[in-house]
């Protein structure tokens, strides 16, 4: 067998030892991650819920999902160990102080009011429109008959 004929399987050899290596790593990040949870930090689950370590078992952790309910999950659930104050903006709301004083607006309302105020003047410069209902009976049947035709008729025969 010449190289030639090997040199695929050799690169798809490489190729799986490489990405193991690379899972294999994330794995153990992931497992220090969870070993260095401790009572009172904020974590957020494979599932995507939010709560607070209670208690840290062998294989298990006690989570506080609201105050005073709790819940046990498996160590391997918890998908990320937040800092406090990543925990606190994301389950509290809580907003950091920020050193700038720039406002930005959450909408475009400051950059469309000139074109409003114009558009409002040109609406109240225009005639309104008549919505009222007919009041005599007669002038809405004349208006129904112009063209000799009464309502649901058509020219098929």
């Amino acid at each position: 067998m010449s190289i030639v004929t090997l040199l695929p399987f050799i690169v798809l050899i490489g190729a799986m030892f490489l990405m193991t290596r690379s899972a294999k790593k994330k794995q153990q990040a992931a497992a220090q991650m969870r070993n260095e949870m401790q009572p009172g930090t904020g974590v957020r689950t494979i599932g995507g819920m939010y709560a607070t370590v209670k208690e840290i078992g062998d294989e298990t952790v006690l989570l506080e999902v609201a105050p005073g309910v709790h819940a046990v999950y498996a160590k391997n659930a918890i998908g990320a160990v937040l800092e406090d104050a990543e925990y606190n903006r994301i389950v509290h709301g809580d907003d950091e102080e920020s050193d700038s004083d720039t406002v930005v607006p959450d909408d475009a309302s400051s950059l469309t009011e000139a074109a409003e105020a114009e558009a409002a003047e040109s609406v109240e410069d225009a005639p309104k429109a008549d919505l009222t209902k007919k009041s005599d009976a007669a002038e809405a049947a004349a208006e129904g008959q112009k063209d000799g035709k009464a309502d649901g008729e058509t020219d098929a025969k």
